[in-house]
């Protein structure tokens, strides 16, 4: 990176643990990068990384061939993962208030670092506590332009001439205050740019939120920011190639995917799929995770077979990392500490190959997508008579040929 990044205090704030819930790592490592790290030749790494007590900071760069007619286009993104800051058993507003401490201290330094778009966890102004089914955590929702979350990451941004997206539990206050999982983004000056709700809502155990709010209703918008275009795919959103897909095709150069995921359901696919979007959409990823184990004050049952009432999901596993269209990526900060990684982006990547012609222009991705054909398929895909395309071998025995019969038939 051109410019360092300032160290902090060193001060640490406690996270909850419930002894059951905290796992060894991975083979006694706290992170993939780690592992890799101890176990590859040092010239195999693409860049360095910096660390500082009390919280993890790391940062890197994408270089782009020099063009001769575009110039560079760096930006300086910045990522922040956190946990809670105190017992989800004190009351909501002073558990807010210790959790914006924290975070305007992580801001204030990715303001001091340079950074011009940053991003914050999904729900990051509260405990993620949609597990627990309790209708109570409600009250952590705010109003996506008045709300208290937004007041206090606007005037951070026109301190520090900074985009941030802000992921927070929308209360729509216009519409009978019906609750949302949102991203609100916020422009340089303070102003409420647009917000993006939450396309693809979980229902698997423990993460059935739609006991709190449903499907967003924005489609795939994509904000152009002084610093270039960007998007927002929250969490499980990101398991869904075609909501990728349509943030492409509406121009993002970055999209950043807050989440909010643990070990035990999704660390084998975290690595694997921002930077599959990265790669298949020519635009950098930009992948949030939030760290800690959360103990909620009541015992709930997770619908996990085989597990019975407990009061926490298991560790949130940080490792946010970036990657980019031409398929490198960061490693990921820390996978049980807080911090903020920092990374430069030169948007012409989003055209290139590292040391050649343009990604675009090397493999044709787009100019060999077939829109047509895809839009076809899948208009005859929802409509209630759609029959597979199934071709059938002739020489299979009847009870076969029958049963690949009913298949293409879509019995």
């Amino acid at each position: 990176m051109s410019a360092p990044v300032p160290t902090s205090n060193g001060a640490s704030h406690p996270v909850e643990h419930a002894p059951e819930a905290l796992d060894e790592g991975i083979a006694g490592y706290t992170s993939v990068e780690a592992l890799l790290e101890d176990n590859l030749p040092q010239d195999k790494l693409e860049a360095e990384a910096v660390e500082y007590g009390g919280f993890d900071v790391q940062s890197y760069a994408f270089t782009a061939r020099r063009e001769q007619l575009r110039e560079p286009r760096v930006v300086r993104l910045g990522l922040i993962q956190h946990g809670i800051q105190v017992s989800t058993s004190k009351p909501y507003a002073v558990q807010r208030e210790a959790i914006f401490t924290r975070v305007e201290e992580l801001v204030r330094m990715a303001g001091q670092a340079g950074v011009n778009v940053l991003c914050l966890q999904e729900a990051w102004p509260m405990p993620f506590a949609f597990c627990t089914r309790e209708r109570e955590w409600c009250e952590f929702a705010e109003d996506a332009v008045t709300g208290p979350s937004t007041a206090l990451l606007s005037s951070l941004a026109v301190q520090y001439r900074m985009v941030i997206i802000s992921p927070i539990l929308e209360r729509d206050s216009a519409h009978a205050d019906v609750i949302w999982n949102t991203a609100v983004v916020i422009g340089h000056n303070g102003n409420v740019i647009g917000k993006h709700r939450k396309n693809h809502i979980p229902r698997i155990p423990p993460f059935d939120e739609s006991h709190y709010y449903m499907e967003g209703d924005t489609g795939h918008p994509v904000f152009q920011t002084v610093y270039g275009r960007v998007a927002v795919n929250i969490c499980y959103g990101r398991h869904h190639p075609l909501n990728w897909l349509a943030f492409g095709l509406n121009g993002a150069e970055v999209v950043f995917n807050p989440s909010a995921t643990i070990g035990a359901l999704s660390e084998p696919m975290w690595g694997v799929e921002a930077r599959n979007a990265a790669i298949a959409n020519s635009y950098f990823v930009a992948a949030i995770n939030r760290v800690g184990t959360e103990l909620y004050p009541h015992a709930f049952t997770t619908g996990v077979q085989g597990q019975g009432p407990r009061q926490d999901m298991g560790p949130f596993y940080g490792s946010s990392y970036v990657a980019a269209p031409d398929a490198s990526r960061t490693p990921g900060l820390s996978r049980d500490r807080e911090g903020l990684l920092v990374v430069d982006a030169d948007l012409n990547l989003c055209q290139q190959a590292r040391g050649g012609l343009g990604v675009r222009d090397r493999w044709g991705f787009q100019m060999t997508a077939r829109y047509p054909l895809y839009a076809q398929l899948l208009g005859d895909f929802i409509k209630p008579g759609y029959k597979p395309q199934v071709v059938v071998d002739p020489t299979l025995d009847s009870s076969a040929s029958r049963k690949a019969a009913d298949c293409e038939k879509g019995r």
